[in-house]
């Protein structure tokens, strides 16, 4: 793998300010004064492509041929969610951007650390996810009241996840028994002593076989333990198979970059599991017959390779009594997901409605 290079400066024209990634703009731009300044991205400008590295070729020999981030770069690690954090060595971080957590110790850059070589570029602006939060708020009815003034959107933070990706060719065979429904008429006598006659389905069952091809890209597996995975999952699909660009430091200009805690060996063995769900799906669906007992699949895969990306999200952190909240928005698509607590003051009244209206009904019904 290429080495990322190191993150450089991009000077603003007009003030001399850094110039950071304005995903309003999908420009360089600076800060201070708005200038937007010239650039062309590095699929552009050096001819770079999106490189599929060899999964088996890659585990055989790390971490030996893993790469440390760039020296411009400082890391340090939270504490209390475990999450590692890259960002310009002359900020100064005082909480976890995923936590809220003040206790992050810095941390001397790793080298086993697979970079990134591709990303996903910032395209849904702070101020459109500004206005999503507030909305979210109001609309979280079960939320208690407080909730609106208690989790603020000053705690946003844009930040670049990792992410795994992989792409097998998987041949796979399966058996099964197939259920074919069929009805016979029997007869029977119902409370009054009447004779009727009725339908009662049983099945018969058959073994039958086949075989199927299926062709995974991108089997996308996140490398964060910063954000909490069933948020994560909400938020996604991340366009990787036709948005991504060779990485260049311009992209991540005043964003936090994670660094992953999933490593390629775990990440590679979550692929597999899911790759084996769906496969298994697959082949449920090509089993004919009404219905089917007893599948077995049998798959070999072929031609596996993986890449490292980042991916970007709006993330901000909240906490409401002793618990810590998150909600997620997808930085390319905008989707949206969160956490938030329950009132239970509002679920008990609910619940006491509900029951004063069946009895109300229950009343009215056996007068």
């Amino acid at each position: 793998m290429a080495e990322v290079s190191a993150l450089r400066k991009n000077p603003c024209t007009e003030c001399g300010g850094d110039a950071e990634w304005d995903a309003s703009k999908i420009a360089l731009a600076c800060p201070f004064c708005g200038t937007i300044l010239p650039w062309t991205d590095a699929e552009t400008a050096f001819g770079a492509a999106i490189v599929e590295h060899d999964l088996e070729a890659a585990l055989a020999a790390a971490p030996a041929e893993a790469h440390a981030p760039g020296d411009e770069k400082k890391s340090v690690k939270c504490e209390s969610c475990r999450a590692i954090s890259m960002f310009d060595a002359d900020r100064a971080a005082q909480r976890c951007d995923f936590c809220g957590s003040p206790a992050i110790v810095p941390l001397e850059n790793q080298s086993d650390t697979i970079t990134p070589e591709s990303l996903l570029p910032a395209a849904i602006p702070n101020t459109q996810v500004r206005d999503q939060l507030r909305e979210w708020y109001r609309s979280r009815w079960w939320a208690p009241n407080k909730l609106k003034s208690a989790a603020l959107t000053d705690t946003l933070h844009g930040i670049y996840l990792p992410y795994w990706t992989f792409d097998a060719h998987v041949d796979a065979d399966w058996t099964a028994e197939s259920g074919y429904y069929y009805y016979v008429t029997e007869t029977y006598r119902n409370s009054n002593g009447k004779t009727q006659t009725r339908q009662v389905r049983h099945t018969r069952w058959e073994d039958s076989a086949g075989s199927l091809s299926h062709f995974f890209d991108d089997d996308a597996v996140p490398g964060t333990v910063g954000v909490h995975n069933s948020l994560l999952r909400k938020v996604e699909p991340f366009p990787t198979t036709t948005d991504l660009k060779p990485y260049d430091p311009a992209y991540v200009r005043g964003w936090t970059v994670e660094c992953y805690q999933v490593d390629l060996l775990q990440a590679s063995s979550t692929s597999q599991q899911q790759m084996d769900a769906v496969i298994e799906q697959l082949c449920a669906r090509e089993v004919p017959g009404d219905t089917h007992r007893n599948l077995s699949v049998s798959s070999v895969y072929q031609d596996r390779t993986f890449k490292h990306i980042l991916v970007p999200v709006w993330l901000t952190t909240y906490n409401y009594g002793t618990k810590s909240y998150q909600v997620v928005v997808n930085g390319y698509t905008g989707k949206m997901a969160g956490e938030h607590p329950l009132s239970w003051v509002k679920i008990t009244l609910a619940v006491l409605a509900v029951i004063l209206i069946a009895a109300v009904f229950f009343l009215l019904f056996n007068r």
